[in-house]
């Protein structure tokens, strides 16, 4: 007869449950391998930080309510902020270098025979277009601090300008593109407002317009009509007189 297992015989333990931290660094490493490295600096730099749960999808947005538009025609959302933070900054270091980089260059007030160098330009001048150079990146900070889209737009474009007219092209073209992009999303935003306030205004009118009609049949109901006058009876004096014509 076969020896039979023992009963006492206890089965190899399992392995441990791996913990909540285990798990999601394994998602983590699982997630790092199939997404970009540029689209993880994105996600890093532009979006905030996300939950454990990953969806797949984005859900879709639905309409937006005039509550809503208003609040974000009022006011400009973290990733426009987060441009204008730190295009400030690099913006003031930008206009300092390319200012000394002028004065440096900036050639003699007279040439070698003693005419005057119709190229030179007085450092004065220089200092005074660092200055609003400096101011321009001081407003587009606060701009960007009270979230401020149209004003941050205006203030880069002139920023852009400046620049680009000092013919450091690379310098200004980038800033432009900013400020393009900023107006032409408080363009939208204002378009969609004014669209979804004359929506909201049309159907209280054709609400309105559906109700009228009730309480007009409700007033002509309630309208005093006159009582049918009855027919008068001829008089006895008027039917003696027709039998002696007769």
């Amino acid at each position: 007869m076969p020896r039979g297992r023992d009963r006492y015989e206890t089965e190899p333990d399992a392995a441990p449950e791996p913990s909540p931290e285990q798990r999601r660094l394994s998602h983590q490493d699982s997630d790092s391998e199939t997404v970009p490295l540029r689209e993880r600096l994105r996600n890093l730099v532009l979006k905030p930080a996300e939950s454990d749960t990953v969806h797949t999808a984005e859900t879709p947005r639905g309409p937006q309510s005039v509550a809503e538009l208003e609040a974000d025609v009022r006011s400009a959302n973290d990733k426009e902020r987060f441009i204008g933070l730190v295009a400030a900054p690099v913006a003031a270091a930008i206009g300092i270098l390319v200012i000394s980089a002028l004065i440096v260059n900036d050639p003699p007030a007279r040439l070698k025979n003693g005419q005057v160098d119709m190229l030179h330009v007085s450092v004065s001048l220089y200092h005074d277009l660092g200055g609003v150079i400096i101011a321009l990146s001081v407003l587009m900070l606060v701009s960007a601090m009270l979230r401020k889209r149209v004003f941050l737009g205006i203030v880069t474009a002139l920023y852009g300008l400046a620049i680009f007219n000092l013919h450091y092209w690379g310098f200004g073209v980038p800033f432009i593109l900013v400020s393009a992009w900023l107006l032409v999303r408080a363009y939208r935003l204002q378009r969609d407002l004014r669209e979804a306030t004359v929506g909201d205004s049309r159907a209280s009118a054709s609400r309105r317009g559906s109700a009228a009609p009730g309480r007009s049949s409700a007033k002509l109901n309630r309208r005093y009509t006159a009582p049918a006058t009855a027919a008068k009876r001829p008089s006895a004096s008027k039917s003696v007189n027709k039998r002696q014509a007769r």
